[in-house]
């Protein structure tokens, strides 16, 4: 992995009984007597998967056998790696669902929800949004509020695990730019400054929302699909480019290119352009990149 991509893998947990023991013999016994407090079976399962998926993922990028990967958890529980500290990782479950997020040399979050209606929205986003995100929540169409409340969630909670202080941070301290989701107005005083931060929405699927927030620019952030076994397999990549219609660079759309190395033969498509629009004014171009293997992008 170079250290401009942030890798994020992504699936559904299984279970499956026959992947079970493979998992459970990568954990370390801390994380065996944590999968031992859950009374409830699948949660146990789940649990399992989870960090066995893990550890393999991390073993594959170090070149290390999985079982012997030391994770530690820092002051206010999140975890890191005790003999590579420079490799950030991050993962987020929801349901049947994981995502995890590696990469090099910085602050990594990531945050993952399944989008199940809701329907007293309004006193969480007085508690958890920011007066300018709240006003900006409150003013969009009833059939919109649902999928937008979440994606603030999930940007909110990536950043708040990125820093390492989680939730008890506080996600109306961390505010998002409502005209550009992509950058922060306003961080705490001891994460630094909000240009240093960046956050991006994970395309997860029909239903899903996820974010991953570093401090640091990534020139790729490569989205990868888990086989239902006890490896991570590259079986897909995919990036979007967000543009917002009235900025010099929607004249650039059709220039965007790949930057990999023609001997290496990959598949390699540009899927359609899609507009939306948010709000009342905003309308955005996304320009979906898939290829068949791993991955270099790059806009002329």
């Amino acid at each position: 992995m170079k250290s401009e991509i942030v890798e994020i893998w992504h699936g559904k947990v299984t279970v499956e009984d026959a992947h079970y023991q493979a998992y459970w013999r990568v954990l370390d016994e801390a994380e065996q007597i944590q999968a031992g407090k859950f009374k409830n079976a699948l949660l146990h399962k789940r649990y399992v998967e989870i960090h066995g998926r893990l550890r393999n993922l991390l073993a594959q990028t170090l070149n290390q056998s999985p079982e012997k990967i030391r994770i530690k958890k820092a002051e206010h529980g999140k975890p890191y790696l005790a003999d590579y500290p420079e490799l950030a990782f991050n993962l987020s479950h929801s349901a049947d669902r994981v995502m995890i997020a590696v990469g090099w040399n910085c602050r990594l979050g990531v945050d993952m929800e399944i989008c199940k209606q809701r329907i007293s929205l309004s006193g969480l986003v007085d508690k958890c949004f920011a007066e300018k995100e709240a006003a900006y929540w409150s003013q969009l169409p009833e059939t919109q509020k649902n999928q937008a409340f979440y994606r603030f969630w999930t940007r909110k909670e990536a950043f708040v695990k990125a820093t390492g202080h989680g939730i008890a941070l506080g996600l109306n301290q961390c505010v998002i730019n409502p005209e550009n989701p992509t950058e922060f107005l306003r961080v705490p005083d001891n994460c630094g400054q909000a240009w240093e931060w960046r956050v991006q929405d994970i395309v997860l699927g029909e239903g899903i929302c996820g974010a991953v927030v570093t401090d640091k620019k990534f020139s790729v952030i490569g989205l990868m699909d888990f086989a239902a076994v006890g490896f991570p397999v590259n079986l897909l990549w995919q990036t979007e480019v967000r543009i917002l219609s009235s900025s010099r660079m929607t004249r650039r759309i059709p220039r965007i290119r790949y930057m990999i190395p023609e001997a290496w033969n990959w598949e390699k498509r540009i899927g359609a352009i899609q507009q939306t629009t948010e709000g009342t004014d905003k309308t955005f171009y996304t320009i979906t990149v898939q290829s068949a293997f791993k991955k270099f992008l790059a806009a002329d």
